[in-house]
């Protein structure tokens, strides 16, 4: 009799028992992370509005006045934003120059998740 005749490896039910213990711990991180995944594009869209803002005070600079409405946002590309933004939720920032709640300057905002304007999750370049 050889030692060490038999092969190595797992069993079919140490498998399982190890497939079973990630499914369960992925079970109780998943849904704590889903929320902070929410806030988190929603920082990535306040980041956006910001950066878009900085973009269109330098058009204004360069153009003495922003874009209009009809113009939107795409004259700013590519001279002052690399590509066309897209938020989070892969819709288009929203704009409207002048702003109803910026009169002076500008409305920018982005539909948020619901992907509907005027509801509680938009973000914005404004103050509530």
């Amino acid at each position: 009799m050889r030692l060490g005749s038999q092969k190595a490896g797992f069993t079919l039910i140490e498998l399982m028992v190890v497939v079973l213990i990630i499914a369960a711990l992925a079970g109780m991180v998943l849904p704590r992370l889903w929320p902070a995944s929410d806030e988190a594009k929603r920082n990535i869209a306040r980041g956006d509005i910001a950066n878009i803002s900085v973009a269109l005070k330098l058009y204004r600079l360069k153009n003495d006045r922003f874009p209009t409405t009809e113009e939107g946002l795409k004259v700013l590309y590519p001279e002052y934003l690399e590509r066309q933004a897209r938020d989070p939720w892969k819709e288009e920032y929203q704009y409207l120059c002048p702003g109803v709640r910026n009169p002076l300057g500008f409305d920018l905002w982005s539909k948020g998740p619901n992907k509907r304007s005027g509801d509680a999750d938009d973000v914005t370049n404004w103050e509530e």
